[in-house]
């Protein structure tokens, strides 16, 4: 079989694979060598043809993270990208739609900012608590009277739910340190209550710097894990040569 007919059959098996384990939207593929060994054929080729699917929209490949479905016309496509990145864009655009909303927001949006923050504690049996944070930042960037402001902001809420890698992050932050949630949006609804454009940006921003520190402390948890078992792997291969003399 030529290389290049080779290259077409590996890119139609990865779109096989794709359609068979249900990968949508923003999912990582599996790595070049696993997909090498599963097909058959050489990293070389693998690469060639996710190269290929990648101009046809299909596939989206950044460099040092890998290989994800697009499977979404271009225009409408969200970039891959790492849950900090998102949760950085996060920060400036939210606290300053922060500072926008405080000296316009109306007695009936402030009134839902209280119920949202009342429910983020897992208590309201009609609201999940998730739900309700996404809600809260979705009233105030209304608030902020700025259409462009709202798009951007639902944007990159749409990273953080709909992208795999960027939910599953969150999800580990969370586990690790959720117990700032309430205060934290309680202090963003206070300064909005006083019409205070400095402390709603305040506010707002140090949520952000709070998860941000949480992600960059997961980041390093999960890399000395990783360190610690390429480590036990190689003494394992160690152990088991010298045995073998």
């Amino acid at each position: 079989m030529s290389q290049k007919r080779l290259f077409h059959t590996v890119s139609e098996q990865i779109l096989q694979l794709i359609a068979d384990e249900g990968y949508g939207p923003g999912a990582k593929l599996p790595g070049e060598r696993e997909l090498a060994e599963q097909f058959g054929v050489s990293r070389v080729t693998v690469r060639e043809a996710e190269v290929a699917l990648q101009a046809q929209g299909k596939l989206a490949i950044k460099t040092g993270s890998g290989v994800f479905v697009s499977g979404m016309p271009a225009a409408h496509a969200l970039p891959i990208v790492s849950a900090f990145e998102v949760t950085e864009a996060r920060s400036l655009f939210e606290s300053e739609a922060a500072a926008l909303a405080a000296s316009v927001i109306g007695a009936e949006a402030l009134e839902r900012l209280d119920y949202l923050v009342r429910s983020m504690d897992g208590s309201n049996p009609d609201l999940d608590a998730d739900a309700a944070d996404r809600e809260f930042h979705r009233v105030i960037a209304a608030s902020a009277n700025n259409v462009a402001v709202l798009h951007t902001i639902e944007t990159l809420w749409r990273m953080r739910t709909e992208q795999p890698q960027v939910r599953a992050a969150h999800k580990a932050v969370c586990e690790i340190d959720d117990s700032s949630r309430v205060e934290e949006h309680m202090a963003i609804l206070d300064a909005l209550k006083a019409r205070d454009p400095g402390g709603a940006r305040r506010a707002m921003r140090a949520h952000f710097n709070r998860l941000l520190s949480a992600m960059l402390d997961a980041s390093a948890a999960q890399a000395q894990q990783e360190l610690e078992r390429q480590t036990a792997a190689s003494r394992e291969r160690f152990l088991i040569s010298t045995r073998a003399i």
